[in-house]
């Protein structure tokens, strides 16, 4: 069983990639995490859902990057 890591999705980022990895983590469509998200921003004052995302983006990492590349 292959283990599972939350990274920042930078194919599908429209800001950081952060909802985007979530989406992949959880094998879900990002655009429900964005709609999940947009309405948590309004329902708590924008402020404190933004500072969370802005943590989010800090604490999530990116993507490792190969050190090859496979050319068949």
């Amino acid at each position: 069983m292959t283990k599972k890591n939350l990274h920042r999705d930078e194919e599908t980022a429209l800001v950081a990639g952060v909802l985007g990895g979530l989406a992949k983590y959880f094998d879900q469509d990002p655009t429900l995490f964005r709609l999940a998200a947009v309405v948590f921003i309004v329902l708590t004052g924008v402020f404190p859902g933004v500072l969370v995302y802005l943590l989010a983006w800090f604490v999530v990492p990116k993507p490792p990057k190969a050190d090859y590349i496979i050319v068949e």
